[in-house]
């Protein structure tokens, strides 16, 4: 998976979170725990990253980060609501976090709607007593007609990347004293 753009934005985030003395928390369903282990590639990311929350199921969502069941009813796991409760949960899940990412979207190569395409992925991001930061990244361009595992391959390597760099956006914002 890591990919040099992927290595480079990890190492770049890890040494930004030891400079800063803060810790992060993953939440990620679409990646499986891949943003987790790019950040694990890099060497002293023990010092950066607390841990790692895979909530691939609905279940998984309510029972590690508190996803209301009734978000899940009423906007589905793929939407801006669900993102934004993963980051606020993870953050709850792991008080020695300073900093949270959470994703969730539809990897394919199958399962997506004309609502919800493949490569539809919503992205949040926080630092603790901070509003979340949710974007929507639109992946459906990563598919070339066919629908293969490559599809799936895009669309998490390109979340990976997206949410490493959403998270250091945010890390140096911080540290540069902005809000």
């Amino acid at each position: 998976m890591s990919s040099r753009t992927i290595n480079a934005l990890a190492a770049r985030l890890v040494a930004s979170l030891q400079d800063s003395k803060a810790m992060l928390v993953t939440a990620e369903s679409c990646t499986g725990g891949l943003i987790a282990a790019a950040i694990t590639d890099i060497a002293g990311s023990s010092a950066a990253l607390d841990r790692g929350l895979v909530t691939y199921s609905n279940q998984a969502k309510t029972d590690l980060l508190g996803v209301r069941p009734q978000t899940l009813a009423e906007w589905g796991a793929v939407s801006e609501q669900t993102a934004a409760e993963m980051v606020s949960g993870a953050l709850q899940a792991c008080p020695a976090a300073e900093y949270a990412v959470a994703v969730t979207g539809i990897a394919g190569p199958g399962g997506g709607t004309v609502d919800k395409p493949v490569g539809l992925v919503w992205l949040a991001v926080q630092k603790r007593g901070q509003k979340a930061r949710i974007s929507q990244l639109d992946l459906t361009g990563t598919q070339t007609g066919e629908q293969t595992d490559d599809v799936r391959a895009a669309v998490r390597e390109k979340t990976v990347e997206a949410a490493l760099s959403a998270l250091l956006q945010l890390a140096r914002k911080d540290s540069s004293g902005d809000s």
